[in-house]
């Protein structure tokens, strides 16, 4: 069991953080996050699959994420990926992480938002 504290991982990369959104509501397969992230970001990002799974084993190899096989239909097996305990931990630091910078840029006027003058 890891005794690293959610905030020793940030800042993710976009990449990572996505990647822990899109895995959030339940497991899902590569693939599937994939196409998740370029849904969610409306192609702003959209990595491409090499990038994806070195992303997923570096978070797996951390424990962020578990991996496990799922037996599909007609017998084949996907690799499907699910946030840790410590996964969700992480994701939630990042996002307050995000929202206090926000919430700088919104007080300093160069973010939409409350706080911003022009």
């Amino acid at each position: 069991m890891s005794t690293r504290k959610p905030e020793d991982f940030l800042p993710l990369t976009p990449v990572a953080f996505e990647i822990l959104l899109a895995v959030a509501p339940g497991p899902l397969h590569g693939y599937d996050i994939l196409t998740g992230i370029e849904e969610r970001t409306r192609g702003a990002l959209a990595p491409n699959p090499g990038t994806l799974y070195r992303a997923l084993d570096r978070l797996v190899a951390q424990g962020l994420l578990v991996a496990a096989d799922e037996r599909r239909a007609g017998g084949d097996i996907r690799r499907c990926f699910r946030l840790s305990a410590l996964g969700a931990k992480v994701a939630a630091a990042e996002a307050a992480r995000l929202a206090d910078q926000l919430g700088a840029a919104r007080a300093r006027g160069v973010a939409p938002g409350r706080g911003r003058t022009g």
